[in-house]
């Protein structure tokens, strides 16, 4: 008797073969295995302007406990991040050095804009106001926005859940242009 995908000469049908292991084996692209490791060891850069900042704070207390989910591991300097979240108002003064810092992270690189001051100027954007930045959009590219004046500990615990599971699927847009090349 001839196994299915055998023929009597003993050579064997790759199809027939394929379609028998494929159950078995997990074929991925190294870009998703990436993608699973990197959403899984989130490292943020905290920027917190205002009161958004107190919510912020309080992610990292150990009620909300963001080791679990591998984004527990807050750095004091943009060289060592790859998730930026901003919290609060940004000043015309501060988006310079938020681009700034923006430019040092390594990449590949994320941002979740936290709070309605840092997602469209919250309650200071008025007609003819100079000194407040309407977005932080504006600044550097967002990947997760976190509404709410100020959003509760569990959006931005929330907001760096849906960061992860875009990063896993290859939704986000950390492969975008370096400072000065061009998007085409």
């Amino acid at each position: 008797m001839v196994g299915a995908g055998v023929d009597p000469a003993g050579d064997t049908d790759p199809d027939v073969l394929l379609e028998q292991v494929r159950p078995l084996i997990h074929l991925d692209s190294l870009e998703n295995l990436l993608n699973h490791a990197r959403a899984n060891s989130l490292w943020p850069l905290t920027f917190g302007l205002a009161c958004c900042a107190i919510e912020m704070m309080a992610v990292g207390a150990s009620r909300f406990d963001l080791d679990r989910i591998g984004a527990g591991v807050f750095r004091p300097s943009a060289r060592q991040a790859d998730v930026m979240i901003l919290a609060g108002t940004i000043s015309r003064k501060m988006g310079p050095v938020i681009k700034t810092l923006w430019d040092q992270m390594p990449s590949p690189k994320w941002a979740i804009a936290m709070g309605g001051c840092t997602i469209d100027g919250g309650p200071f954007k008025y007609p003819g106001q100079y000194a407040i930045i309407e977005g932080a959009d504006r600044i550097v590219p967002i990947d997760v926005y976190v509404p709410g004046c100020p959003p509760r500990p569990e959006a931005l615990f929330a907001g760096i859940l849906k960061l992860e599971e875009k990063i896993k699927a290859g939704q986000t847009g950390y492969n975008r242009p370096r400072s000065g090349e061009n998007a085409s």
